[in-house]
């Protein structure tokens, strides 16, 4: 997560699978690690760099990605940037590929909130379709798959999109900004640091076998 605090009132999406696969990651890391030293000692510790890898991947790719919507904006926690999309520079929500926020002059999509795949939309319920915020619909009342809400990137832009309506109808928002409104993108360089050095030293323990 981002080390920024966020004042005022902050929801967190993460999808649930992401979880589910950290921790499947993390368990198969684990018991790696366990049964190489329980059969060939500590020695061979030096070796298990593919299971840590495979540990820390678990964590910066499915652990660790989130959506964050606050006071500010929304910041988009992804594997390697961090990303802070004010509310001023929000032109658009789209959800064909991912949670994506569009901004005057660039797109930036969530990790954590990817769309659903070609069946997702097949197993929609009426309960899906309604109560979305306006903005989410289409012409006669349209709703696009990755839109609904039982699907991670649907979960996320309700977040989003209800937080953004609350903030225009109030006239909390001013209109006009979005082109001169920055959006704040910070790389994670110690994270990709640490998969390459993990990688690095994988090759090596598996090409010293």
């Amino acid at each position: 997560m981002s080390s920024a605090p966020h004042a005022g009132t902050v929801e967190i999406f993460k999808a649930r699978t992401n979880a589910w696969f950290a921790w499947l990651a993390w368990s198969v890391a684990a018991v790696g690690i366990v049964v190489t030293v329980v059969t060939a000692g500590p020695a061979v510790l030096a070796g298990t760099a593919p299971l840590l890898l495979v540990g820390f991947l678990g964590w910066q790719l499915f652990w660790m990605p989130a959506v964050v919507v606050h006071d500010d904006g929304v910041t988009l926690e992804n594997p390697f940037r961090s990303v802070l999309v004010p509310w001023a520079a929000l032109v658009h929500v789209d959800t064909r590929f991912a949670l994506t926020l569009v901004t005057a002059s660039k797109s930036y999509a969530a990790w954590a909130a990817p769309a659903p795949g070609i069946w997702g939309g097949r197993n929609a319920q009426p309960e899906d379709l309604r109560g979305l915020p306006a903005t989410t619909y289409g012409p006669a009342q349209s709703v696009r798959p990755g839109d609904l809400k039982s699907t991670d990137s649907g979960q996320a832009a309700r977040l989003v999109r209800a937080r953004w309506q609350a903030l225009v109808e109030s006239g909390s928002l001013a209109a006009g900004d979005a082109a001169t409104t920055p959006v704040t993108v910070r790389y994670r360089w110690v994270a990709a640091a640490a998969v390459v050095l993990l990688l690095a030293a994988s090759v090596w323990s598996v090409a010293a076998q």
